[in-house]
């Protein structure tokens, strides 16, 4: 495997665009896995984020044989060669196109709400997916992208077959790939995540980057020792500020961090999404499952917000994801802890079992329920918390809370939970 997820993806493709920084860029993902991989290259670049959406049309008797593809603005291109040799009628065309354009519109609809899409015209589109396979949506992308006017057109993508660029052809004037492998069978078999994305995730990277959650800043948070990389966002009139602290370590990169962040700031809450590890520590395992140490950072980064002027007035909430959750327990029951609120995703609570009855922090422990070893460690958990405490279960959902529906659900029991109690 050569990516830990679509982060890290992003990350390493963003290492070879560099020197598109001064070319005008604009980055556009592909919905959904492409997005959180394009948000990396933006961020790198300085650039904005947005998405491209298209939409193949398929001839009518044989739906993967595209005989064109749309895109946003009315744009559509015909591939007139196959439209002549499948004997497509126009009124077979124009009903095709009208499938297609609902379904288009609907998901604009749903990533952009009133948002026109970016003004790609004469400037460098860099179009982003999470890899490229048989490359059929990657390919349309760029036509629409130059139908919409773009100077330039650059395809990145972190992973794709020996030989892709042949493919391409003349749809892209610059291509760019980390990994091209030989044996290549999905996109999939080169991530060790590559869970579904879901729509709240791109919904919540698109506003993040364009800073429509409240004031979101780029921050460095002491740590003790190292300086940890964080995004502090705090809406105006906040009621309190809620501290991830994730499994793996990094808050900020995690897509579903990002998602429940946004759904906490929409509630009013600002969110601090930081990392518990700097990178040469996250390599190493032991260290994820370190609690006192990532306790005691996430306590550290709670009294650098405290005195920080802005948020100095907030009351601080823990969200923490996995073992981050046990970090978040474990300092909710340091002596003197201020925190207000903890709210456990898929927690380890087991691995701060000796600390659980000083927690007098309300705690809300969300848990899938199809993730039954974690469910059983959160029943445990439960018997042994001696504050306020919930234990609510998301019905089918797994360990990633993957599944449709079940990240959002995340998100609203969350903001209810800190509104309330911060």
């Amino acid at each position: 495997m050569y990516f830990t997820d679509r982060t890290d993806a992003g990350r390493q493709l963003a290492a070879l665009l560099v020197d598109l920084e001064g070319q005008d860029p604009v980055v556009l993902g592909l919905p959904r896995g492409g997005v959180p991989v394009a948000a990396e290259v933006a961020d790198a670049l300085g650039a904005p984020l947005d998405i491209c959406l298209v939409r193949k049309l398929g001839v009518p008797y044989q739906p993967e044989l595209a005989m064109g593809a749309i895109g946003e603005d009315g744009v559509r291109v015909l591939n007139e060669e196959v439209i002549a040799r499948g004997g497509v009628s126009q009124q077979d065309l124009a009903d095709v196109e009208r499938r297609e354009r609902a379904v288009l519109e609907e998901r604009a609809r749903r990533y952009r709400g009133a948002r026109e899409p970016a003004d790609i015209a004469g400037r460098t589109a860099v179009v982003v997916d999470d890899g490229f396979a048989t490359g059929a949506t990657a390919l349309a992308a760029c036509q629409v992208v130059r139908a919409r006017g773009a100077g330039r057109i650059v395809l990145a993508v972190p992973v794709a077959p020996r030989g892709w660029r042949t493919r391409v052809g003349d749809a892209a004037e610059q291509t760019y790939c980390v990994r091209e492998p030989v044996d290549f069978y999905a996109i999939g078999q080169f991530y060790q995540d590559f869970a579904q994305t879901p729509d709240e995730e791109v919904v919540a990277t698109l506003r993040l980057r364009r800073g429509e959650a409240g004031v979101d800043t780029e921050v460095r948070v002491p740590l003790g020792g190292p300086e940890a990389g964080g995004r502090l966002t705090v809406p105006d009139g906040a009621s309190g500020v809620v501290l991830f602290a994730h499994g793996s370590g990094s808050s900020r990169h995690s897509p579903r961090n990002r998602a429940v962040a946004e759904t906490l700031n929409r509630a009013g809450l600002g969110t601090l999404l930081f990392d518990l590890l700097t990178e040469a520590e996250a390599a190493d395992r032991a260290n994820v499952f370190d609690t006192p140490l990532l306790a005691e950072r996430l306590t550290r980064a709670t009294d650098w917000l405290a005195g920080r002027p802005g948020t100095e007035e907030l009351r601080p909430g823990y969200f923490g994801a996995s073992t981050g959750a046990a970090a978040a327990l474990w300092a909710a029951a340091e002596p003197g802890s201020t925190v207000g609120a903890v709210v456990s995703r898929g927690g380890r609570p087991d691995l701060a079992e000796e600390r659980l009855p000083d927690v007098t922090a309300p705690t809300l422990l969300i848990v899938g329920g199809a993730d039954s070893l974690v469910l059983d460690l959160n029943h445990r958990a439960e018997r042994m918390l001696r504050c306020e405490h919930q234990l609510v279960t998301i019905p089918g959902a797994g360990h990633l809370f993957e599944e449709p529906g079940a990240l959002a659900g995340v998100g609203t029991l969350a903001a209810a939970w800190f509104a309330d109690r911060l």
